[in-house]
């Protein structure tokens, strides 16, 4: 199949436009919330060691919740899961709207509700990306990644810098949004329809609920690609310190916040576009290590900037490095995964990803309260480059990995 005539029939895919319309609706309110919250605690506390803690209590909940939602993916049907954990996100956006119009909503209560916030993304993220296998087949799977990609980096770009524009008109103005459009995501999702029955039934007891674990440590490559996005951006998680790069050190305030916060989106958006036309095709492991290296580099180069195009530059290299790496990973894992374990497979890799993503920004808020904001970047970029050159003797089988499977593997007994 040609790429021009693979991008056509995802164009045409209804079900596929549902899922990325819901995937861009979903993003844009969870972006939008990110900025306002980091915003209004900074505002409150002027403290880099809670922007770290949003991190940390929006993780926590998919830590606890992982061999459950796992779990429930698979058990369940994955369309109703997503669409009531939606509703759940916008539930929570309503209390912090009006938390902010009430004036009720201090630090404790905004980390109250990010944490059920967390609880809700625990099971609308893997449920999602458990049930993308089962709207188009294998061949198509790499772009369909690729392309439902797009639809989360087109609305991080929107979605900070609108955030940004409307928290001028203050923060409730913001959450209203982030719940309309948490509502309009859960209605897409309802509408989609499945071509195939995917859902088969899981036997309960532990070795069903830790299924997940078992299947990712049986398959070294595999482990090994998730790891990696792990301990990459557990290091590298500058993103968490924008609030105090855009008023302390760039002096941009908001507005400038949400361009910051948007700039890798630009980066990863224009990747997911090209791979989602041009799939990587050979040497896939090593472009994946040459991706996380490159956001590492310019991690260290946000670091040291003073300039705010420069700045801007870096994280977009970051953003795009960033989403080689994740388009790679993802179509891999899927692609090695039965269908019957994605939801426990997804469920934990989420864990891996929140770990790096809202733990790495606790690392961060963390280490720039120790050392401060400039010092925690670099320390993070150049970690990142230690883990690339650890993970390629750790890992040589994923190094190594030449093209992506067309078909997954079978588990074993």
């Amino acid at each position: 199949m040609s790429a021009s005539t693979a991008s056509a029939t995802l164009l045409h895919h209804r079900s596929f436009r549902l899922f990325w319309l819901a995937s861009v609706a979903s993003t844009i309110a969870l972006q939008m919330q990110i900025v306002a919250v980091g915003w209004q605690i900074y505002q409150l506390t002027h403290s880099p060691l809670d922007l770290g803690l949003v991190g940390l209590v929006q993780f926590v909940p998919s830590l606890l919740l992982v061999f459950v939602v796992g779990h429930v993916a698979d058990r369940y049907n994955r369309r109703q899961v997503a669409r009531v954990s939606l509703l759940l996100e916008g539930i929570a956006a309503a209390l912090l709207a009006a938390g902010s119009m009430g004036g009720w909503l201090n630090r404790e209560m905004i980390f109250a509700i990010v944490a059920v916030i967390g609880a809700g993304r625990a099971f609308s993220k893997p449920t999602m990306q458990a049930l993308l296998p089962a709207l188009v087949g294998p061949t198509l799977l790499p772009r369909a990644v690729a392309g439902s990609a797009s639809a989360t980096q087109f609305a991080v770009i929107i979605g900070p810098a609108l955030g940004g524009f409307l928290y001028i008109a203050g923060p409730a103005v913001v959450y209203v949004s982030a719940c309309a459009l948490f509502i309009l995501s859960s209605i897409l999702v309802s509408l989609i329809k499945l071509e195939r029955v995917t859902i088969r039934p899981v036997a309960g007891g532990w070795a069903s609920l830790f299924g997940g674990i078992a299947f990712i440590r049986s398959k070294p490559a595999v482990l090994g690609a998730i790891s990696l996005d792990l301990f990459a951006v557990l290091l590298g998680g500058a993103t968490a310190l924008l609030p105090v790069y855009a008023s302390d050190i760039l002096h941009t305030g908001s507005v400038g916040l949400g361009l910051l916060r948007s700039a890798p989106a630009v980066g990863a958006l224009s990747v997911a576009i090209l791979l989602a036309r041009y799939p990587l095709r050979n040497r896939v492991g090593r472009s994946m290590f040459i991706a996380v290296a490159v956001f590492g580099c310019a991690t260290i180069v946000f670091g040291l900037s003073r300039s705010f195009l420069l700045s801007l530059l870096a994280l977009v290299v970051l953003g795009a490095s960033d989403m080689i790496s994740v388009v790679i990973r993802s179509s891999f894992v899927q692609l090695q995964t039965p269908d019957e374990m994605r939801g426990r497979v997804s469920a934990v890799n989420s864990v891996f990803i929140g770990t790096s993503n809202q733990l790495g920004e606790f690392e961060s808020g963390l280490t720039a309260a120790w050392l401060g904001a400039v010092p925690a970047v670099l320390l993070g970029g150049i970690g990142t480059l230690l883990v690339v050159a650890l993970w390629i003797r750790l890992f040589p089988a994923l190094f190594h990995v030449n093209r992506l499977a067309s078909e997954p593997e079978k588990t074993s007994g």
